[in-house]
């Protein structure tokens, strides 16, 4: 079990990573497979410098893991980093789908109780 301190700052690295919309455009081409830097840098219009501190990001933050073979980076998703994100969703579900039904309930009650009247 993760405890909550852990949890909570992975998330924030997570979220953080996926605050962006060029990573998350990375991330979209890493879903198709592997990538060198090169292939990940192609579509965006900036300096690999700049490019390559969003993969720094991405590495940090565990989403991604990177492997060097000569003088060439390949970059692949790191699916289980993912889970963070699919848990707090999940509990914000749960707490909303709860505070939903109850709403409903308590309008439903209302709704009887003037058709009493």
């Amino acid at each position: 079990m993760v405890p909550a301190m852990a949890h909570a700052e992975a998330a924030d690295d997570v979220f953080h990573a996926l605050s962006n919309p060029t990573r998350r455009k990375v991330l979209e081409q890493l879903s198709a497979g592997p990538a060198t830097v090169s292939e990940l840098a192609a579509p965006f219009d900036m300096q690999l410098p700049s490019f390559v501190q969003h993969l720094a990001v991405l590495e940090q933050s565990r989403l991604v893991r990177s492997q060097k073979r000569g003088r060439v980076r390949t970059y692949e998703i790191a699916p289980e980093r993912f889970r963070v994100v699919e848990d707090w969703l999940a509990a914000r579900r749960q707490l909303w789908e709860a505070r939903l039904d109850r709403f409903d309930r308590y309008v439903t009650q209302l709704k009887q109780k003037d058709a009493g009247s």
